[in-house]
């Protein structure tokens, strides 16, 4: 599942924004306790972006800020239980790695869901049925 973290630029060092990505891919299998599968493993991808302080606004002001986006299929988070944990687990993970450069209200944390059948995994569209039933296969 493809995650972006965009942040500002001198938040963190590149080797603490590898680890952060890797902790937040960590998070989001742990909480839908599929931390082992072997098809989901090398399908948490995405990059770290880090964009001049100068061009990241919040309030219609430049400020310093991250954000963490997910493309997940339709039937992640399932519950609020996995959505309130996500988010706050990845906070505080986003905080942890800034060491107090950023507040809490200066992170987003949201996930976006992708069309259905949109899921191009090495050359091969599945539908959310699809890949469900892939993940599970792979248990």
């Amino acid at each position: 599942m493809p995650i972006q973290v965009i942040m500002s630029e001198g938040l963190v060092s590149k080797r603490s924004a590898q680890v952060l990505h890797q902790q937040l891919g960590q998070i989001f299998l742990d909480n839908h306790e599929i931390s082992d599968n072997r098809f989901m493993l090398p399908n948490i991808v995405g990059e770290v972006v880090f964009v001049d302080r100068e061009l990241t606004f919040s309030g219609l002001a430049v400020s310093p800020l991250v954000i963490v986006e997910l493309r997940v299929p339709a039937f992640t988070f399932a519950t609020e239980v996995q959505k309130k944990r996500f988010i706050s687990e990845a906070t505080e993970l986003v905080l942890s790695h800034t060491h107090g450069k950023l507040s809490k209200e200066s992170i987003w944390v949201n996930a976006v869901y992708t069309v259905d059948g949109m899921w191009g995994i090495a050359g091969q569209a599945y539908t959310n049925a699809q890949l469900q039933q892939a993940i599970v296969n792979a248990e």
